[in-house]
């Protein structure tokens, strides 16, 4: 019988807000690296301001149905009954008895948002599957694998075992899954096994304690929060958030699902009493005003040593220089946010002191929990862009494709920072899908309604060649006017390394191409649709409508006897006002000539 219960995240979180209340009754105030700021419980207002921020999170389809839950449950029973078989099975072809073969065990472990309970209606599913010693890495990638692909409920299955953690990525029934897999130095795992103990690590490969980390951090989250509930209801929104203003992408330099959930957990850590829309609020306040490079730690960094590599400034020399260091909070000690480039580091703190000047209004009563969760206006912000289109001939290449381009992205902004002109480089983490979409000396080409095409852009029957095209958009911020900035060289050492990795690991295709354009505002009409742009126009109406900024220091508790000033706003140069900085007109911008468009033949030649 498979433990349903290590699925449902809802059990999970009555059993461990249960542990947590009984450890922490006795001593409140010393919840993670600090004492608390405020133990103030929630008043009326407040229990009310909650019930308003879970009704508006509801139309954004964040809570899942009791029928999708237990699909959920389902499907994560199916798989774990799967991985048993071919666990048993491929220990008698070991040569292992069959009494033997039968106790060995295994197990599916879940991870990531699902496992935290805050997961979204269709969103997909982390797991772990973990295997006593004697079954290989090797194995999982070729007779696991082959097993999965005999299995009817399993579609769009296809294996990235190169990948910095491996992962198997299929459609189970429905439900999208990526799955990891680790060996222990253990004969047989039980059902009831905790991957808690920091030994089990002993021996393992790096690629093992990366796939057991997932869940090793995921479950010390959920110890360190003082009521999961609240802290379930918090991260909801405060993801939701994140994703609506642009800034949830770990890939492209923004923060990802376990940062987000880290923030929200110390924030639970200084209001352990206080309700999900005050923690919302005090996030806003406590994150608007902390001091980078200073961590976030949710407790004092472990003392075991396997020989792993941890973060820490005071050893590790490149350490130092992460601007945003959020530390996970289990063995070995990782800064989530090693991806956090200057422009984004500005790009977050900005939407966390416009996120504060929000919520003051909103538990003022001023406004209602919506205006937090707007569509940002990123495309009225910035006179510049620079725009990347990846294409493919084929559909099914292009998904691969986009990977490996937004995975590069990141390193595109770091050197145009690099760039005496530019003050920020500011990626929209939006990836935009275009009709088919051909160029003509290097333009769109639309055609009027019964003009013939050119014969170059034509296929055999007459129709318009159709290339899977995706763009990406990054808003400039200059330092002056009047500049001519040529930006060939930086665009060209893009393209250059996507497509070197892409020859490097037989992904490049005919037909694959990447392209940089620079696109003043009043050109987006060519790329975005008119409802797009029309949107774009509306949130900035009401963004120019907001109160003025946050005040530069401000109390992080409301009752005098928890005044704690350990916190304050760090005014850099990196600090500037994206939102009103970018008034130049006058910059011209070059970054498309003959190096910055490569394709397919061309690199090959």
């Amino acid at each position: 019988m498979w433990p349903a219960s290590q699925y449902s995240h809802t059990n999970h979180a009555q059993n461990a807000a249960k542990t947590n209340e009984h450890q922490n009754q006795q001593n409140l105030k010393t919840l993670g690296m600090t004492s608390a700021i405020s133990m103030a419980g929630p008043k009326p207002i407040d229990i009310e301001k909650t019930n308003e921020l879970k009704e508006s999170l509801v139309p954004f389809g964040v809570f899942e149905s009791e029928a999708e839950m237990h699909h959920r449950m389902e499907v994560l029973g199916s798989l774990h009954r799967l991985v048993r078989q071919w666990i048993r099975d491929e220990s008698l072809r070991k040569n292992m008895p069959p009494s033997v073969a039968d106790t060995v065990g295994g197990n599916i472990y879940t991870f990531g948002s699902y496992r935290l309970g805050v997961h979204h209606r269709g969103a997909d599913i982390d797991a772990l599957c973990v295997a006593p010693r004697h079954i290989n890495r090797s194995d999982y990638f070729q007779s696991f694998y082959e097993l999965l692909k005999t299995q009817p409920q399993v579609k769009d299955l296809r294996a990235v075992e190169d990948a910095f953690v491996p992962v198997i990525k299929m459609n189970f029934d429905g439900i999208e899954i990526d799955l990891l897999f680790a060996r222990l130095a253990l004969k047989e795992i039980p059902d009831s096994f905790d991957l808690r103990d920091d030994m089990l690590l002993k021996n393992l490969d790096q690629k093992c304690v990366r796939s057991l980390n997932g869940c090793r951090v995921t479950d010390e989250i959920l110890r360190l929060v003082p009521n999961i509930n609240n802290f379930r209801l918090t991260l909801r929104a405060i993801k939701l958030w994140a994703k609506r203003h642009g800034i949830y992408s770990n890939t492209l330099g923004y923060l990802g699902g376990v940062s987000w959930a880290m923030l929200v957990a110390r924030t639970c850590q200084l209001y352990p009493n206080a309700s999900p829309a005050t923690l919302v609020h005090k996030f806003f306040l406590v994150f608007s005003q902390w001091k980078w490079p200073q961590p976030v730690l949710l407790k004092q960094p472990d003392s075991v040593n396997l020989g792993f590599p941890v973060w820490d400034p005071r050893v590790n020399v490149s350490d130092r220089f992460h601007l945003m260091p959020i530390i996970t909070p289990a063995y070995p000690q990782q800064n989530s946010t090693f991806n956090v480039s200057a422009s984004t580091r500005t790009v977050i703190m900005e939407e966390f002191r416009l996120g504060l000047a929000i919520t003051d209004e909103i538990m003022l009563g001023k406004c209602g929990w919506e205006r937090l969760f707007e569509a940002p206006n990123f495309f009225s912000r910035y006179k510049h862009f620079i725009m990347l289109m990846a294409s493919s001939a084929r559909a099914p290449d292009q998904l691969q494709w986009c990977g490996l381009v937004e995975s590069k992205i990141r390193h595109l902004i770091t050197t145009l920072e690099r760039n005496q002109h530019i003050t920020i480089a500011h990626v929209n983490p939006e990836c935009y899908n275009s009709v088919p979409l051909n160029t003509n000396n290097g333009q769109p080409l639309a055609l009027p309604p019964g003009t013939p095409v050119p014969p170059e852009n034509a296929n055999e029957n007459g129709e318009v060649k159709a290339n899977v095209c995706s763009m990406w958009f990054i808003g400039l911020v200059f330092d002056k006017t009047n500049v001519n900035v040529d930006l060939t060289y930086d665009i060209s050492s893009f393209t250059e390394a996507v497509h070197y990795q892409a020859e490097n690991t037989n992904m490049l295709r005919e037909g694959m191409t990447i392209e940089a354009r620079h696109v003043r505002r009043k050109q987006l009409h060519q790329y975005l649709s008119p409802r797009l742009l029309r949107r774009e126009r509306a949130a900035k109406r009401k963004h120019d409508a907001l109160p003025p900024g946050v005040k530069k220091s401000k109390r992080l508790s409301e009752s005098s006897a928890d005044e704690v000033s350990v916190l304050s706003y760090n005014e850099d140069s990196n600090s500037s006002n994206v939102y009103e900085c970018n008034l130049l007109s006058d910059v011209t911008v070059t970054c498309y000539q003959e190096a910055a468009f490569v394709g397919y033949n061309d690199w090959l030649t």
